[in-house]
């Protein structure tokens, strides 16, 4: 039956998937931080001007 084929997993495949959802995992909770810890100023300095933003 076509489609109920259980695929056989290459080690070097398997690994590459692993890297690439943990690269995802650490550049969504990365960007997450810096968001949390420059947001507020860079919506200051994009609403308030330059004179907000330093406070």
């Amino acid at each position: 039956m076509a489609g109920l084929e259980i695929p056989t997993w290459d080690p070097a495949t398997a690994l590459l998937i692993g890297v690439i959802l943990f690269e995802a995992v650490v550049l969504y909770v990365g960007y997450g931080a810096l968001e949390r810890l420059l947001g507020p100023r860079i919506m200051k300095l994009l609403l308030g001007g330059v004179d907000s933003a330093e406070r």
